[in-house]
């Protein structure tokens, strides 16, 4: 197999997931001398591990004014909502794109556009299914605040999902990141929601097929660039 072929379908994997493998491995060495065939399901569930974990490279959009999807998946919500207080954006609704994330995709969440970090927040909650519209609110979540060089303000948010019971986030508050670059990871199946700055308007429709750090999703100046 040609390293082109191979590097379709061996990705990198994530640090976090390291110890996930092992003990993936470690089960399925034991399941085999229970049982040859209960031991290939223990590596079909290594695999999977392995899989859930990756952490491709990614070509993200060197446009101007535009921010990209942090997560793969679906988008499961477009609608106005009032961001979580925690992160101090106001109690005016924003515009909110939610992504929701099946244990297939993966789990490794991307800044939507360049900022610096003024609010990282975390709250304890329910593990509620992330897909639902009160997710947003019962779940256990964690939070990112981002201010823009222009000074207006977006919020991007972790969801925990029905499976999902970790939320990792390395980003700390007065960092300045760029557009695309890993922020955190949720273990499992979650879902992120984004709140649109003032003035941006989304690009993508409920349905639509999200790949973190490539997918734009939102349009932050729209009367310029129309």
């Amino acid at each position: 197999m040609s390293v082109s072929m191979l590097s379709t379908f061996v990705k990198p994997m994530h640090p976090e997931g390291r110890k996930f493998v092992a003990i993936a491995a470690g089960i399925t060495v034991v399941l085999f001398l229970i049982c040859e065939y209960l031991g290939w399901i223990g590596v079909g569930l290594t695999i999977w591990v392995y899989y859930f974990f990756r952490d491709p490279e990614r070509v993200t959009p060197d446009q101007a004014d535009v921010m990209i999807s942090p997560a793969d998946g679906l988008v499961s919500l477009l609608e106005p909502a009032v961001p979580p207080a925690e992160l101090g954006l106001g109690h005016q609704p924003m515009t909110r794109v939610s992504v929701f994330m099946s244990v297939f995709n993966c789990h490794v969440n991307r800044l939507p556009t360049a900022g610096t970090i003024t609010k990282v927040a975390y709250r304890p909650g329910k593990f509620l299914n992330a897909s639902l519209d009160k997710a947003s609110e019962d779940n256990e979540r964690n939070g990112l605040a981002v201010q823009l060089e222009d000074g207006r303000q977006y919020g991007v948010v972790q969801i925990a999902g029905l499976v999902a019971r970790r939320i990792l986030c390395w980003s700390k508050e007065g960092e300045q990141l760029q557009r695309g670059e890993r922020f955190g990871l949720i273990r499992f199946g979650s879902r992120l929601d984004i709140y649109l700055p003032e003035g941006a308007e989304p690009t993508v429709k409920i349905g639509q097929t999200m790949i973190a750090g490539e997918t734009v999703i939102a349009d932050l100046n729209p009367s310029r660039n129309g």
